[in-house]
């Protein structure tokens, strides 16, 4: 079976040659030096007989040799699993379950592995291959066929759902954002997003495939961010609106100010991506006063439709604020009421997304990808309008929520914190917030007798989950907040926590 995104890869280095590809931090690679760097990572893989269609945990923390993984990986035939390299022990054991992986995959070369792994038999140690004891109890799952990656969303029980993404759904997507986006071979990109999530992945390797030069950042710093747009000719650049509110807030900082000078006087930064929640009409204006040279593209989409399912484009953004603009190629749509019947023109009801660079489905979790479609249309949970040509999302049927434009399931967070010993009850939700889009408020009801402080819950929850689904904020209670009908509500909690009254 031909692996697309490896011919795509290896096709792109080999042009380049000698020069130069992925900018990391002071290091500078070209596509020589990444072809080199993943011989070496799959000449291992090979000797530990990675199968075909078998999943690798690939570990990441948007470095050059990451993408070296990647391809070494695909080159094999194998399933790329990308995994923070933060990520604590609990994280990468569920993951490691639920794949049956017995590798894992660090593209940095280093003889050390991150602490979870100490905790892990090993039957072999290499450089950049640690290959896990006992092997996986079965064949790999048929999903597997053909896949490119499984990108971890989070699930609505709690538990993390594996979305399949072959190497057909994932290349053609690519083909149909590099049309989208205006894509040229002389960009240059900053990644502030990590590979982890669909929006980063995406963006970083429709940069490298292209034959154009990635500029990686491995954290969120303002005033570095800003001094690499202004120094280092960036074109184009993604941040989600947490990021962008944060600009804004910082504008009155003479420094920000001096950097914004500095951005609008090149003119180089052209494009601007953003996405992972609604583009607000005050954000929307604040952005294009920052930089009025810079054409913003609002992105939405799924991890299981491939993301980029709507785009509101530059020329759109301040005619049609708050909206996610119009379906990309590819891309089908409707939007219906509960029994999947289309709602009146202007009416809000669900939005179904069908697309060529759909989800092949949930790994091992057929019940999953059964209830994620009906007729063929994958259901979003969103509820959203038709208006004046373009689509709005008017809020969500499902209760995720969206902090810093990440997705994080109330569940997810009460479980973490229910393995507490002290802990007898939780609950959590989303509470508007002008800078993250939302932030987790967790109500908490201590066993009888029991004394424990929000600062220690909070640490206890950080070795347990990922650093952007920790609580802002731990309410400790005598009781859970209820409705009218005597269960637990989220939204009562959401109402008190907005009025202040949580103490």
């Amino acid at each position: 079976m031909t692996r697309l995104l490896a011919q795509a890869l290896r096709g792109g280095w080999e042009d380049l040659g000698r020069r130069l590809s992925i900018v990391d931090g002071a290091e500078a690679w070209s596509g020589s030096m990444l072809l080199d760097r993943a011989e070496a990572i799959g000449a291992a893989l090979a000797s530990e007989n990675l199968s075909a269609d078998e999943p690798a945990i690939v570990l990441l923390s948007n470095r050059a040799a990451d993408f070296a993984a990647f391809l070494a990986v695909w080159e094999r035939g194998g399933v790329v699993v990308p995994v923070h390299r933060s990520s604590p022990p609990p994280v990468l054991d569920q993951l490691l379950a639920i794949t049956g992986s017995r590798f894992l995959v660090d593209g940095l070369g280093e003889d050390r592995w991150p602490p979870a792994a100490s905790t892990i038999d090993a039957v072999s140690r290499r450089s950049t291959v640690l290959v896990l004891s006992p092997p996986p109890p079965s064949a790999p799952d048929p999903l597997l066929r053909d896949a490119a990656v499984v990108v971890f969303t989070s699930g609505s029980t709690g538990q993390p759902k594996g979305v399949v993404l072959s190497h057909r759904a994932l290349h053609r997507k690519l083909a149909n954002n590099a049309d989208i986006l205006a894509f040229d071979h002389q960009a240059r990109t900053q990644l502030v997003l990590q590979i982890t999530f669909s929006f980063g992945l995406w963006l970083s390797l429709l940069t490298v495939t292209r034959g154009a030069t990635l500029l990686l950042k491995q954290k969120f710093v303002l005033d570095d961010i800003l001094g690499s747009l202004a120094e280092d000719d960036i074109t184009r650049t993604a941040w989600v609106p947490t990021m962008l509110r944060t600009l804004v807030a910082a504008r009155d900082e003479p420094a920000v100010e001096r950097q914004l000078a500095a951005i609008r006087r090149k003119r180089r930064l052209h494009h601007l991506y953003t996405g992972g929640e609604v583009y607000s009409a005050s954000l929307a204006a604040a952005v294009a006063e920052a930089l009025p040279h810079t054409g913003v593209f609002n992105i939405f989409g799924l991890t299981e439709t491939g993301t980029s399912d709507f785009v509101l484009r530059p020329e759109d953004i301040l005619v049609h604020p708050g909206t996610i603009g119009r379906p990309a190629p590819d891309v089908a749509f409707r939007i219906v009421d509960q029994d999947n019947r289309p709602v009146p023109p202007g009416a809000a009801g669900e939005l179904q997304i069908r697309t060529a660079t759909m989800m092949t489905g949930y790994l091992g979790r057929p019940d999953l990808t059964r209830a994620a479609f009906a007729d063929g249309y994958f259901r979003t949970g969103d509820l959203a309008r038709q208006q004046a040509g373009v689509v709005e999302v008017v809020g969500r049927a499902k209760e995720v929520i969206s902090r810093g434009g990440n997705k994080v399931y109330p569940q997810e967070v009460e479980q973490a914190l229910q393995t507490h010993p002290d802990i007898a009850a939780a609950l959590a939700t989303g509470v508007p917030d002008e800078r993250l889009g939302e932030r987790i408020h967790v109500a908490v009801v201590l066993k009888a007798g029991r004394a424990v402080d929000a600062a220690a819950l909070l640490a206890w929850t950080a070795q347990r989950l990922d650093k952007f689904k920790l609580p802002d904020a731990i309410h400790l209670l005598g009781a859970l907040p209820v409705g009218r009908t005597g269960k637990t509500d989220r939204g009562v909690l959401r109402t008190l926590a907005l009025e202040g009254r949580l103490g």
